[in-house]
């Protein structure tokens, strides 16, 4: 489990990748002495183990079903990735509970300045932005976010000066996929509602 809050921006240092899945080795200086061989990691938002841990850096690996949900699979050498480790129990929930359990993907639309900020609008698959709400939260690329504007398949989330100098949103560009979780709670309260009806014989919402 994961709060949203990127602790770091890593640097993709080596990646490999074949039918198998992919490998990548990381570097990062402040999150490195919280992991050890085993430990689950958040890199862009998915919740990945490390593999191994060594001075300066960690490997991960990335299954095809992970490559092909998520924007893993675009990484390259060179690229910058938000990483945060899971959190702890005794930590404050600065962002909101992220599962690291990338729902799909989305496209960046545009981008605008307003004022000190950004204002990003992603086109977004039917089965996510069913789950989304006006002033509620989504992760994307793991970085914890409000929405503060949405449509019938579209979202725009409004990127601060902090938020921009410390997580990859800065280096996004028009037409970049990016990695998008929906609120866990929308899902459970969306699945529980769903049995409730069948149970009193209603006719649920089929499920996406």
């Amino acid at each position: 489990m994961f709060t949203g809050i990127i602790r770091e921006l890593g640097k993709v240092e080596e990646i490999s990748q074949d039918a198998q899945g992919a490998v990548l080795r990381i570097s990062c200086r402040r999150i490195l002495p919280q992991l050890q061989t085993g430990d689950s990691v958040s890199v862009n938002g998915c919740c990945l183990t490390a593999e191994s841990v060594q001075e300066g850096s960690f490997r991960v690996a990335a299954t095809p079903e992970t490559l092909r949900r998520s924007s893993l699979g675009r990484l390259r050498g060179g690229c910058v990735v938000n990483l945060e480790p899971s959190m702890k129990p005794d930590e404050f929930l600065g962002g909101h509970l992220v599962q690291g359990h990338v729902d799909g993907a989305g496209l960046v639309d545009s981008m605008r300045r307003e004022g000190n900020s950004v204002i990003f609008r992603f086109s977004v698959p039917q089965d996510i932005i069913r789950h989304c709400v006006l002033k509620g939260s989504i992760a994307i690329e793991g970085v914890s976010l409000t929405i503060s504007d949405l449509g019938r398949d579209w979202l725009e989330v409004t990127i601060i000066p902090h938020t921009w100098e410390v997580t990859s949103f800065s280096s996004l560009d028009r037409g970049d996929r990016v990695n998008l979780e929906s609120d866990v709670i929308s899902k459970y309260v969306e699945k529980h509602v769903q049995r409730i009806l069948q149970a009193s014989g209603g006719d649920p919402a089929p499920d996406g």
